[in-house]
Parts: C-alpha cells; sequence; structure tokens
C-alpha cells in the first residue's frame, strides 16, 4: 500500500502519509496545521488547484457564494459531512463570488454545487442544497464509483 498524499488546506503543501499512520492525526509538515479539522475550508485559487491535482483522497468541493440563502442553510450539513467523511474524503469550500475564474473554468451555473474530484479529474457532481446525510451517502457512493 503507498503512501497517501494530503494537501494542506491552509497553506498548499503536498504531505505524504504513511498507510500506517492516522491521517486525522497528521499535522502539516510545513505549516504545523492539521491535515484534517472535520471542518471544510474556504480555499483560494492555488490550494483549490493542488487539491484536485495532487491530492490522492477524493476531494468534494462546495461551490457557494455568501449571498446564496440555499448555500448557508447547506454550510452546517456540509460542515456535518466533513465530520464524518473525513480523511477518506477532503472537503473544501469554494466562494464563487470570490474565484470567479474557477467557477468559470468548472461551468458553474447555479450554487449551491457540490463536485467530488478523484486524481484530478471530477467524478461527480450535484447542484441544490442537500441535508448532511444525503451528502454523505452521495459522496460515498459517487467515490466508490471513482475508485
Amino acid at each position: 500500500m503507498s503512501d497517501h498524499h494530503i494537501v494542506c488546506s491552509h497553506c498548499g503543501s503536498v504531505n505524504r502519509i504513511p498507510p500506517a499512520k492516522s491521517a486525522l492525526a497528521a499535522k502539516c509538515g510545513k505549516c504545523g496545521d492539521p491535515l484534517f479539522e472535520a471542518t471544510p475550508v474556504d480555499v483560494p485559487a492555488n490550494v483549490f488547484q493542488r487539491q484536485i491535482s495532487r491530492s490522492s483522497v477524493p476531494v468534494l468541493v462546495d461551490v457557494w457564494a455568501p449571498w446564496c440563502g440555499p448555500c448557508r442553510m447547506m454550510a452546517p450539513a456540509f460542515q456535518s459531512a466533513a465530520e464524518q467523511l473525513e480523511p477518506a474524503v477532503r472537503l473544501i469550500k469554494l466562494n464563487s463570488d470570490e474565484q470567479q475564474q474557477i467557477a468559470g473554468q468548472l461551468g458553474i451555473r447555479s450554487i449551491p454545487t457540490m463536485i467530488l474530484f478523484h486524481h484530478g479529474r471530477e467524478v461527480a457532481r450535484q447542484s441544490g442544497a442537500m441535508a448532511a446525510g444525503q451528502i454523505v451517502q452521495w459522496a460515498r457512493q459517487a467515490a466508490a464509483k471513482a475508485a
């Protein structure tokens, strides 16, 4: 079994985690922050690109905006899903107002939209607000199909 590559959501550094080591307890070798906090981090463009291209675990992205009511309603559910899915799946947030170029490249037409990436490619997409249990079930099914 090979090492996992986990991208730090805070500084964007790629960390190598041996299979025998708990990813939940791991800290970033560069900034020292925990690699998994069960809290989705709103990432800047450079960290987003590293997350989807360099992480060996699936990355679930919540594309949202601060003015979006359904996005704000889904935020606690996405937080709860992170508590259940990490470290098997990384959960991050992408503010479509601040990252308009990436949102355009992703073809975002409505928000909230969740996109699951694995090994640098999009493997599933779901638009509309969902409850935590629905997010977890959808993400696990999509990740299993992509594996």
